[in-house]
C-alpha cells in the first residue's frame, strides 16, 4: 500500500499554474534563477545545423541558445545563441568565407568549449542573484554554463544562466530599489 494520500480540492477554483509571475530578489540564492539540467533537459542542436534551422529549433522550444553537439561522438562542443545567429557573426563569416547564409552553419559562428567562460556549481550554491547579475554586467555574455566535478575529476554541465532571464526577474518593481550591489572584489570572493 502507498504512504501517499489522495484527498479532494476544497476550492472550487484554482490559480493558473504558471500564471503569477515570478519574481527574484537580489539577495535570493544564485540557484533559483538557474535552469537546473537535472530538472530541465538541455537544448542542443547539432554543429554541423544550418543557422535559421538552428534558430527554428530555439524558437520552438522557448530557449535563446543551444549547447552545439557533434553527433558522431555525442558530446557538447560549443554553445550558440539566438543573439549569435540574428547578429553580425554571420554576415562577417558570410563575408570571409564567401557563401551564402543558407550555407553558413552552426559550427561557423558558436563559441566553441575553448572558448566558453563557465562557473562551478558549487560557486552558485553560494552566491546570489545580486551576484550573478554583476558577473553578467562585467562580462559581455549572454549565458554562463554553470558545471560540475564528479568524483573522478570529470567536469560535467549542469545548468545555465542566462543574462536575459534574470533582468526579467529582477524587474519586478521596487527589486533593485534599496539594495546595495557588491564590489566586484566581493562578488570574486563569494564565486572562489
Amino acid at each position: 500500500m502507498s504512504n501517499l494520500a489522495l484527498s479532494a480540492i476544497a476550492n472550487t477554483r484554482l490559480k493558473i499554474p504558471g500564471a503569477d509571475p515570478w519574481h527574484a530578489d537580489p539577495n535570493d540564492p544564485a540557484v533559483s534563477v538557474m535552469t537546473d539540467f537535472r530538472e530541465h533537459a538541455s537544448v542542443t542542436v547539432t554543429e554541423t545545423a544550418k543557422i535559421d534551422d538552428a534558430l527554428e529549433h530555439m524558437k520552438h522550444a522557448g530557449v535563446r541558445s543551444a549547447f552545439a553537439i557533434d553527433d558522431r561522438n555525442r558530446v557538447v562542443v560549443g554553445l550558440i545563441t539566438a543573439y549569435d545567429i540574428t547578429g553580425e557573426k554571420p554576415m562577417q563569416y558570410m563575408q570571409s568565407a564567401a557563401i551564402p547564409r543558407r550555407e553558413v552553419l552552426v559550427c561557423d559562428i558558436m563559441r566553441t568549449l575553448s572558448e566558453l567562460r563557465v562557473v562551478d556549481i558549487k560557486q552558485i550554491e553560494r552566491a546570489t542573484v545580486a551576484d550573478v547579475s554583476k558577473l553578467f554586467s562585467e562580462w559581455p555574455l549572454t549565458h554562463i554554463p554553470v558545471v560540475e566535478t564528479n568524483e573522478g575529476g570529470e567536469r560535467r554541465l549542469r545548468g545555465l544562466l542566462s543574462a536575459a532571464k534574470i533582468k526579467r526577474l529582477l524587474s519586478a518593481p521596487g527589486k533593485l530599489h534599496g539594495h546595495k550591489a557588491r564590489s566586484s572584489p566581493e562578488v570574486a570572493a563569494s564565486l572562489s
